[in-house]
């Protein structure tokens, strides 16, 4: 267990800077997500963590001593891969063992350490199997129990939910996340699904065009994202342009089409006069068949409706233009196309950032 520091790395391919100036320190058996869209930077910063690739620019710590210079077998950091990298001729415990052969480890220590690797991720009895007579999701654990037997500082994961169907990556994720706590080790996740990012992580850091745009707390990232690329990332959002009229106490007013005014929460740092924008999550909007009390509102008209088991999707056009509204099936009312409707939603719910500094 360390801590990792990486000082503004770079990192550039031909003219391209695939990693500029990145800096993000991870704490003590915290585990981080790096998240974002393909072509970000996220596996490539993963990749100089563990010394595959060599950063052009910056300084990266584990544990306080300076790693950037060092070979990957220096670095004690255990690395699964997306596609697991099992050795398919070599047995379950030859394809665990084979990191503590290549250290060096006496012979006498290897099988207990196995053991206790396959015990950690609940495979004991699997020693002797090869990995094609494995499910994936046991290949996956087998993967994480090799990574986790060389007792590394770091443990960096590179997208290892990806090849598994929706709901055993979902069971997956309750799985690694116990056994990272259990381990109590410090963990980089990369990823590019934000459910995954949101459900596992202490912090997720959110990158773009080889930037962090913003670190933080799941909650903080989902309910106060720092700018609109962030807030379309992370699930869906409603994106209601206007100007800015001011504020009042600590929610700033925007006009709308129209002239209805909508009010709330500014973003860290954006002003409150010229062209706005406010962002408005699906589930955050209320739905009703008639005017009732409620702190921003809009009129609107049903477009579209579609049921979703769990949820229903509704698409309404409004003065502002269309919103989306997602709703939970509690067996209410289900607004048919066509049906006039109130749009509700609280100041608290509404982000208003500047439309001048949006990417």
């Amino acid at each position: 267990m360390a801590k990792l520091e990486m000082d503004k790395i770079v990192k550039i391919f031909d003219t391209t800077r695939v990693v500029d100036q990145l800096s993000l320190t991870i704490n003590d058996g915290e585990f981080v997500s790096l998240l974002g869209p393909s072509g970000c930077g996220k596996t490539t910063t993963l990749s100089m963590i563990a010394g595959f690739l060599q950063p052009d620019g910056g300084e990266i710590r584990i544990g306080g001593q300076n790693v950037t210079d060092l070979p990957p077998y220096r670095r004690n950091t255990g690395m699964v891969f997306q596609n697991y990298a099992l050795f398919p001729h070599m047995t379950v415990a030859q394809n665990v063992a084979f990191g503590l052969k290549m250290r060096k480890v006496p012979a006498a220590e290897i099988a207990p350490r196995v053991l206790r690797a396959l015990d950690l991720v609940r495979l004991p009895q699997t020693g002797d199997r090869y990995p094609r007579q494995l499910s994936g999701g046991q290949q996956q654990r087998i993967a994480i129990a090799r990574a986790l037997v060389i007792e590394p500082e770091i443990l960096l994961l590179d997208e290892p939910l990806s090849n598994l169907d929706a709901k055993l990556r979902e069971q997956m994720r309750i799985e690694l996340r116990e056994i990272q706590r259990r381990v109590e080790i410090t963990t980089v996740f990369v990823t590019h699904d934000q459910a995954e990012a949101l459900a596992m992580s202490d912090r997720v850091a959110v990158m773009h065009r080889g930037i962090i745009v913003q670190v933080g707390a799941p909650i903080a990232i989902y309910d106060r994202p720092a700018n609109e690329f962030v807030a379309d990332f992370i699930g869906s959002t409603n994106v209601v342009e206007g100007e800015f009229v001011g504020s009042e106490g600590p929610y700033a007013k925007m006009t709308v089409a129209g002239g209805l005014i909508l009010q709330g929460l500014s973003s860290s740092g954006s002003p409150v006069s010229g062209s706005a924008k406010a962002l408005i999550r699906p589930e955050k909007i209320s739905l009703s068949a008639d005017a009732g009390p409620s702190r921003n509102s809009l009129q609107g008209r049903v477009e579209h409706s579609v049921f979703l088991g769990m949820l229903i999707h509704y698409v309404i056009e409004t003065g502002a233009g269309r919103i989306s509204v997602t709703r939970q099936n509690t067996g209410g009312t289900v607004y048919a196309p066509g049906t006039n409707v109130t749009l509700s939603w609280e100041f608290d719910s509404t982000l208003m950032l500047s439309a001048e500094v949006s990417p």
